[in-house]
């Protein structure tokens, strides 16, 4: 009856010895983990979409600069001359294409009806003086007048019938007014002139240099009088958010870190007045990748990119600047 109990006994004596040094261990273990890194910071090469000649440049270097606001403008005289001339062939096609729609005037129609009245008058005369002539021949037995005479009042006739039609043709399209082709294509016409203004006028918005984002101008790359490409940058532009800071994290404590875990950030102008962040990305591949085969002690050399991100509202980290991270609480969850 007395093994039993022994037995009962000194596994309780093991569970209870296991816990007591597990509670050591963690009281051992430290719940901050320290980690030392440095100020990263997004920036932006900012360039002109096309080519041209700089004209002026409105920022310098440690300018703190708005979203939006000019940097920089080139020389766009030749484009503004060309969008005038654009705008003036505009004007012409849009009276053009009005014309075109009103149709006839009451002035023009009336014009062609008396052009056709007079024309029908010419042949009415031509009649009767060929009917004039046929008489006298015809009495005289063909010798009052002479075959020349005839067939030149034959011809007349027939020029003056063709005016005739003519005139009423001309009449007939003034009433008609334009063709639908004519006014559809004038109308395709304006649509092309209005495209090529508007692509003058995006070239020209081209040529002012804009800030895409709040930031500082960290170098000046060119100055008025250069020529400026879209290969070659004008502004190197550093943004104001967001900010983090780059660290790295041992192996063996990976895992004592998460995604969204709070973090203070210290620096050594500013000891004392911590900054507040958080985990935001934990690199998956290690920075440095040893041997192939590797050893239990060169696993535990291997470390892992960490980048803590702030809320630097008071705008006191500066890119590359030294900082100190805390994490609380840095145990795996």
């Amino acid at each position: 009856m007395k093994k039993p109990f022994i037995v009962v006994a000194l596994v309780a004596g093991l569970v209870i010895a296991g816990l007591l040094y597990w509670n050591s261990r963690q009281e051992d273990a430290p719940s901050t983990l320290i980690l030392h890194g440095n100020v990263d910071i997004r920036q932006v090469s900012l360039a002109f979409d096309g080519n041209g000649r700089v004209a002026q440049l409105l920022a310098e270097e440690g300018d703190a600069v708005k979203a939006g606001a000019v940097l920089a403008v080139l020389d766009t005289r030749t484009l503004a001359l060309q969008a005038a001339q654009a705008q003036a062939q505009i004007a012409v096609q849009e009276k053009n294409l009005l014309r075109l729609r009103n149709g006839s005037r009451p002035e023009e129609i009336a014009q062609a009806r008396s052009r056709l009245a007079a024309a029908n008058a010419d042949t009415y005369l031509a009649n009767q003086e060929l009917l004039r002539l046929q008489g006298i021949a015809s009495k005289t037995a063909g010798r009052g007048v002479s075959v020349q005479d005839l067939d030149r009042a034959k011809s007349s006739l027939q020029v003056a019938k063709a005016r005739g039609d003519e005139q009423q043709k001309a009449l007939r399209l003034a009433e008609l007014g334009p063709r639908a082709e004519d006014i559809a294509g004038a109308e395709a016409q304006l649509q092309v002139s209005q495209a090529e203004l508007a692509l003058l006028q995006h070239q020209i918005d081209l040529g002012s240099l804009l800030a895409p984002a709040d930031g500082v101008v960290r170098s000046r790359l060119l100055e008025p009088g250069d020529m400026a490409t879209a290969q070659r940058p004008v502004f190197a532009l550093a943004l104001t958010q967001p900010k983090w800071v780059r660290v790295y994290v041992s192996e063996t404590d990976l895992g004592r870190i998460k995604p969204g875990m709070g973090a203070r950030v210290t620096t050594d102008s500013h000891p004392e007045q911590p900054i507040i962040g958080k985990v935001g990305y934990i690199a998956s591949v290690a920075e440095f990748t040893p041997k192939a085969v590797q050893t239990e002690e060169l696993r535990t050399n291997l470390v892992y990119e960490v980048r803590v991100l702030v809320d630097d509202g008071r705008d006191v980290l500066r890119l590359g600047q030294p900082a100190t991270v805390e994490l609380d609480g840095g145990v795996a969850p």
